[in-house]
């Protein structure tokens, strides 16, 4: 049906909206901190979308079914990976100085 066509071609350009935003981010954003918030969020909003639009283009198929599990895998890994990103460029202190407004990490005891 054209109805099903039209959706899902609309499915596949706004994903890949997303994730040419992304990955425009990815390159202008300055530092670590910055770059995670391109490379998650809008990037696997984007890949879902553009799954979306493959399934609803391959209704009936077989294929279906891997798309539907790499969507899934995305959806799980994805805040995983940028938590440990996070965490490393924390520790190599590859951020700007004062981008934290609480640092959970540090030794020092706090003097209020």
């Amino acid at each position: 049906m054209i109805v099903f066509d039209i959706i899902s071609g609309a499915c596949i350009l706004v994903g890949a909206v997303l994730a040419l935003t992304a990955a425009v981010g990815i390159v202008r954003f300055t530092d670590t901190l910055s770059r995670m918030h391109p490379a998650t969020k809008p990037q696997v909003i984007g890949m879902l979308l553009v799954l979306t639009g493959a399934v609803i283009e391959l209704r009936g198929n077989v294929d279906i079914w891997m798309l539907v599990l790499v969507g899934l895998f995305a959806l799980v890994t994805a805040p995983v990976i940028a938590h440990m990103v996070g965490r490393v460029a924390y520790r190599e202190q590859r951020g700007r100085d004062g981008m934290l407004a609480i640092n959970e990490f540090d030794d020092r005891p706090e003097l209020d």
